[in-house]
């Protein structure tokens, strides 16, 4: 579904992601992992033409991405949930939900609502609250939903437990299990390697800007170097 090779993208004169290469396979989870600062974001934010490579090519669903505006990319079928919810403050429950349907027919929006209040019941309860008086749990659910509202083929999560309190973190990783099992193919940024790997079924180890290992989630689990590096083992 998405193929990323040999990408080398720069902020100014610093190389932040070098020589990456890596793919996501119709209904997979598939997961970057590695410590802050590794380049994962920067490599979501080049697959949704918000950044731009140097060198190398990325394709969806066998389309070159290279020259296609960002805008244009989430009609494809590609959406982005970024690092930070980033929901619109000022706004309600429903009208956040609303902006995310903006590349849909009209006649996709009451259904498609519907499937986002049914997995995110929350956000039901508060349809008309103002988005910035959520919680950052509900933000978060808020920012997934929004995602969900474009009818994605590949849904891109960017540090979704980031700043949650635990119980918060297992359920948003409970709804990202839900997300799959319904058929939702996934490619999932996170710093909490050991949840981000327990849902995987393929994951990268990032470190400065390069892929130093890969496997399935449970083989990284229980790689030694992982281990040690990101599961605290």
């Amino acid at each position: 579904m998405l193929k990323v090779n040999d990408i080398n993208v720069y902020y100014g004169a610093i190389h932040a992601i070098k020589g990456v290469s890596f793919e996501v396979n119709a209904g997979e989870v598939v997961t970057l992992i590695g410590a802050n600062g590794a380049g994962k974001s920067t490599i979501l934010n080049t697959v949704c033409g918000l950044l731009h490579s140097r060198t190398g090519s990325l394709s969806f669903l066998d389309q070159p991405l290279g020259a296609v505006p960002a805008h244009r990319i989430v009609e494809l079928g590609l959406a982005h949930v970024p690092e930070g919810r980033r929901v619109f403050q000022q706004m309600t429950v429903e009208e956040n939900l609303e902006m995310g349907a903006y590349t849909q027919p009209r006649s996709t929006i009451a259904p498609n609502l519907e499937r986002v209040y049914e997995q995110f019941p929350r956000l039901k309860e508060r349809r008309r609250q103002v988005a910035g008086t959520l919680s950052g749990g509900e933000q978060q659910m808020l920012a997934m939903g929004r995602g969900l509202m474009s009818s994605p083929k590949l849904l891109m999560l960017d540090e979704p437990s980031m700043g949650l309190a635990p119980i918060l973190v297992e359920q948003i990783f409970d709804i990202i299990r839900q997300l799959h099992k319904a058929g939702t193919t996934i490619l999932l940024v996170e710093q909490n390697a050991q949840m981000a790997l327990s849902v995987a079924d393929r994951g990268y180890v990032l470190e400065t800007g390069k892929i130093v290992a890969t496997g399935t989630g449970d083989e990284l689990l229980h790689n030694a170097a992982v281990k040690k590096a990101y599961l605290g083992g």
